[in-house]
């Protein structure tokens, strides 16, 4: 089995969000979990995760959850993909790993 790392870093829309570790190792077949932690003062949240692959493509959209007020809304087109949320963390899980997982990892948050 091959191994490879992904990465990941937040963005900030209004509010504070960053990773809680800069890079994960996991192994093709198996899951790994990703964490951002989060500061607002909004009970109106959406957390979003997005995945680059390389310099030369757009990030691409992997899901959004909505936490406190929203916590009940989510939209997770890639059934792979399991996203959790809390008053201050969100985390993405990816199932199944294969060697297009390994990327660059972002984090984002809106609030209203």
């Amino acid at each position: 089995m091959a191994s490879f790392s992904l990465c990941f870093i937040g963005l900030t829309a209004g509010a504070k969000i960053y990773p809680t570790v800069d890079e994960v190792r996991g192994t093709e077949g198996e899951s790994v979990t990703l964490r951002c932690n989060y500061e607002t003062t909004s009970e109106y949240v959406y957390l979003y995760w997005y995945r680059h692959h390389s310099d030369l493509q757009a990030p691409q959209f992997i899901l959004w959850k909505g936490a406190r007020y929203y916590s009940d809304e989510e939209y997770i087109p890639d059934k792979r993909y399991e996203s959790q949320t809390s008053r201050s963390s969100t985390e993405l899980t990816i199932r199944k790993l294969t060697p297009e997982d390994t990327a660059l990892y972002y984090c984002a948050l809106e609030t209203q």
